[in-house]
């Protein structure tokens, strides 16, 4: 058993529409051996090793169904026995999750299943399954095991400890998760902004809050200092008149014993800075004591302070915003003795009560018999062999921390009026927006100026468990309180957000709605295939059309608009970055990518693209003229469907306009084309098609069809008439708007046309634009396609120009993608002469800029020159460059384009083309065709 690959989808993703892991598990040899054929032994140790599989449902949907399909007569596989694996072990960490399954891949691999389950934290969800692996794999007949799955020495109990740790380290905090949950349940989204410690950002843009733990964005930075110094805190709050101990700050062991006898009585000896109770001793006075303490105290902070101990119970109380939300008694960690059984043995006892656990893997701690434990029975004169009496309580914490064992019951509902105005006044006092004070009292329902009491601490990051989960009494929702603060009702959280995907046109139009939206007064954040745009202007280069680069620009403090490209490989990587969008749309589906990433039709392809319809919240916006895109419609739980159509006589649009449908249709009219939409029975004139610049008046067909698709995408987004109409006006081809996107250069004697389609149907389209403007020469293609698609794919790309120009020239891109140096240009030409195309118009140059510099010299005045481009930055230099530096042939270096052998129309026997002074800087020899150009345009 083995893992073959391995994806972490972060969002929604073809498997679900929330975080998962999928494993392409191989079962080799346990293909043949179902958990029945191993045997029953193997379920009970499975059981033994993790009872919580008991309750797991499975397909007979209650609890024990899954053991149920194990011990059946056919059993079950052990792919399924993983993902349920799985799940528990997080479950065990303490994480909430459920989802999981496990099917055969598509391309019928026997043996070799998709095992698919939920995850909430990254590493622990790998983690998780790796370790369920070494425990079926240590379960199994020597025969069965894989070697070198299980480690030497591996021990299954002291594995699931470390996997709990390993998990809690970087799993959000349980203060940090009720806060988390709390803003969920105001629907506010959150992302988390590292992976090993609570930082987390609330709502999106500039419409964020930022929170660490419980110290919010809007905590005073002073207030934080004053309340971790405590010798501070004390003065300020005592000139309040507010009840404090009596304290004094020492550095040394001497001043210590000398401050305890001024103070007079018993005293607490805690370090300066410290917290969670560490280093605090309480009620001592002798003097080995003191000195003792100190050592204690001074392993966490070179300062210490000793005050006067005040008797009573420990209370946590909790103010939000200037309000007591919370208030608990807390109490240290202790056994209660039963006349029978030692401290240890009471201990062993309390530490397997399910409510204890590691770290915060559950609501209360275990407590350790450490050193701590060993002082504190020490100075009471026992051991952990002592025998305590029935109801004797044996101390073995100092103070009440939970993380460190102690208990909370909540007391809230009985705290006196004047002890719960104290409180909320210290934490103002201290300039806190959330605060906890440490109040030590008798009695909390009796005000602390008739039972006395006592401040002695207030912290700046409060833990929320004690509240939200207390070992007594009414939880509290202490975390609420922190989100109607940072977001009062009414408040915005959100930024609407555009995801726009399809296999051509996605990221012209992305590049358009994001336009509209700054004409309309926004500041976008985008996401293309070359970067990431604040506010038009590019922070990131590169292909950012994946889940990262979308949760980059949510994360950006200025942006309150989001279009976010979405990508075919991001979405089979990684899922999508963001669990819903405002309006999800859907340009067309085409071949494309096919053979890849298990994707092998374009009913699958499909399927992955879906998956932006599925997250859209408002608006599905589909293409109602491909076929494919009007079934996602089904798939969807959009408020509304817009549906986006070329063809007036589209009978399916119709029928959904009259039913009182959105719509965006192409309407002829005496003036030309009209972009019109169609929303509850409204009839919206738009936009003239020869007034949108993108078009090249209406000529560019598939930008027609981008620009409704933004002006649907506008539209259900709320943006105004106007502003769809401005941004449409304004936007357009040039390469510095949209680089490689149908970017037209004018200054030469012909005109030329770049853009990057690298598929069959986005070159269709490109070679009709081709068709329909008026050209008084010839036509001129620049060739290639990407080295991963399969031959059949780089045929149809071959067919998609085939008849539509007068000369093909044939290259590679850059990166042959595993490609010999001249495959893909061979194997266009080879389909272009199959389909009848002449030798005399082929020319095979697989280098891109000698291929795109023959074209540029091959065209004469009223010529039209199409270059489908990799390299864009580079191509569209040499394009505006083109003969600015002419240099004498002999004066410049020479570069092989093509030699003979690699070119059809470049046979010597032939010399059909042209001659040399006909090409204009370019020369033949014996070694084939050569061109010159300065070190400037080779840039």
């Amino acid at each position: 058993m083995r893992i073959l690959d391995r994806n972490i989808y972060v969002g929604p993703s073809q498997y679900a529409l929330f975080p998962v892991i999928r494993l392409e598990l191989d079962l080799e040899a346990l293909e043949d051996w179902p958990t029945a054929k191993i045997g029953q032994e193997f379920v009970d140790g499975l059981l033994e090793a993790l009872p919580g599989l008991a309750a797991h449902g499975c397909s007979y949907r209650t609890p024990g169904g899954f053991v149920r399909r194990m011990r059946e007569d056919d059993g079950t596989w052990m792919g399924h026995v993983l993902e349920h694996m799985a799940l528990e072990l997080q479950n065990v960490a303490g994480e909430s999750v459920t989802f999981g399954k496990t099917r055969s891949v598509r391309d019928g691999r026997v043996g070799v299943y998709n095992v698919i389950y939920e995850y909430e934290q990254k590493e622990e969800g790998i983690a998780a399954g790796e370790l369920a692996m070494q425990l079926i794999d240590s379960l199994l007949p020597d025969h069965l095991r894989t070697p070198g799955l299980v480690p030497e020495g591996w021990n299954w109990t002291e594995a699931l400890e470390g996997f709990i740790r390993y998990a809690q380290r970087r799993a959000l905090g349980p203060s940090t998760a009720s806060l988390v949950r709390a803003a969920e349940r105001r629907k506010i989204p959150w992302l988390r902004l590292n992976q090993h410690s609570s930082l987390i950002q609330l709502g999106h843009g500039k419409y964020q809050q930022r929170i660490q733990a419980t110290v919010t964005g809007r905590t005073s930075h002073i207030a934080v200092e004053l309340a971790s110094d405590k010798e501070e805190t004390n003065r300020i709050l005592g000139a309040l008149g507010l009840p404090v101990p009596r304290q004094e700050l020492v550095t040394d062991a001497d001043e210590a014993f000398a401050a305890a006898r001024r103070l007079r009585g018993p005293v607490v000896l805690k370090p300066y800075n410290g917290n969670h109770g560490r280093g605090i001793t309480i009620n001592i006075q002798a003097e080995a004591d003191v000195r003792e303490a100190f050592a204690a105290a001074q392993e966490h902070s070179r300062s210490v302070i000793v005050e006067t101990f005040q008797t009573g119970d420990d209370h946590r109380m909790l103010v939000v915003n200037g309000e007591l939300v919370a208030a608990t008694r807390r109490t240290p960690g202790c056994v209660i003795g039963d006349g029978k059984q030692t401290v240890a043995r009471l201990l062993e006892e309390l530490n397997s009560h399910p409510d204890r656990g590691v770290g915060h893997e559950k609501i209360l701690t275990q407590i350790k018999l450490d050193r701590e434990a060993l002082d504190q029975l020490q100075r009471a004169g026992k051991t952990v062999d002592y025998v305590p009496q029935v109801g004797e309580v044996v101390q073995l914490r100092a103070t009440a921390n939970l993380s460190t064992g102690g208990t909370a019951t909540d007391v809230l509902d009985i705290v006196h009026p004047d002890n719960r105005s104290m409180a909320e006044r210290a934490v103002q006092a201290v300039g806190l927006d959330v605060g906890g004070v440490d109040f030590i009292t008798p009695n909390i329902a009796e005000s602390y100026k008739s039972a006395g009491g006592a401040i002695c601490e207030i912290n700046a990051a409060p833990g929320f468990r004690m509240h939200v989960a207390p070992s007594e009494g009414t939880p509290r929702d202490v975390a609420g309180p922190v989100i109607d603060m940072l977001f009062p009702q009414g408040a915005l959280a959100r930024v609407p957000i555009a995801a726009i995907t399809g296999t051509n046109g996605k990221t012209t139009t992305s590049r358009m709605v994001a336009h509209i939206a700054k004409m309309a007064g926004y500041t976008p954040g985008l996401t293309t295939t070359d970067g990431v745009y604040i506010d038009g202007h590019r922070t990131v280069e590169g292909d950012m059309t994946g889940p990262i680069s979308a949760q980059m620009v949510l994360r950006d403090p200025t942006i309150d608009f989001a279009v976010l490209e979405t990508a075919r490989g991001g979405l089979v990587r990684a899922g999508m970055g963001v669990s819903k969008v405002n309006v999800g749309a859907v340009i067309n589906v085409a071949s494309d990518h096919l053979g890849l990433k298990g994707v092998n039709t374009l009913e699958q392809l499909a399927e992955i693209k879906r998956i932006v319809a599925e997250v859209a919240r408002d608006c599905a916006v589909l293409n109602a003229d491909d076929p494919l895109v009007v079934r996602m419609s089904g798939y969807t739980d959009a408020k509304v469907i817009c549906y986006v159509t070329m063809d007036p006589s589209n009978t399916f649009v119709r029928d959904h306009v009259r039913a009182g449908g959105r719509a965006c249709a192409l309407e002829e009219g005496v003036n030309g084309e009209m972009i019109t939409i169609y929303d509850q029975g409204k009839h919206i004139p738009l936009l003239w098609t020869h007034l949108v610049q993108a078009t090249l008046e209406g000529q560019a067909r598939h930008n027609v069809q981008n620009a409704m698709m933004a002006a649907a995408v506008a539209y259900s987004m709320g943006i105004k008439l106007d502003a769809i109409r401005q941004g449409l006006r304004t936007f357009d081809t040039s390469f510095f708007q949209a680089p490689g996107r149908l970017n037209v250069f004018n200054k030469l004697p012909f005109k030329v046309i770049m853009d990057y389609a690298h598929n069959a149907h986005a070159v269709n389209m490109m070679a009709d634009l081709a068709q329909r403007i008026d050209v008084i020469g010839k036509r001129i293609v620049v060739l290639s396609g990407p080295g991963d698609r399969r031959d059949e794919d780089l045929n149809e790309t071959a067919m998609a120009v085939n008849g539509r120009f007068d000369h093909y020239i044939l290259r590679r891109d850059d990166n042959a993608r595993g490609r010999a140096h001249d495959e893909v240009p061979r194997i266009l030409a080879a389909a272009l002469r199959a389909a009848g195309v002449p030798d005399s118009a082929i020319t095979v140059i697989p280098d891109e800029p000698a291929a795109v510099e023959a074209a540029l010299t091959m065209a004469g005045k009223g010529d039209l020159v199409m270059v489908f481009a990799d390299a864009l930055t580079r191509t569209w230099k040499q394009i505006t460059k083109f003969g600015l530096h002419p240099e004498p042939v002999d004066q410049a270096p020479s570069v092989t384009i093509a030699k003979p052998e690699l070119s059809t129309s470049l046979d010597p026997a032939e010399d059909h083309a042209y001659d040399a002074s006909s090409m204009q800087g370019m020369v033949r020899d014996d070694r084939g065709l050569h061109y010159t150009r300065s070190d400037e345009q080779s840039d």
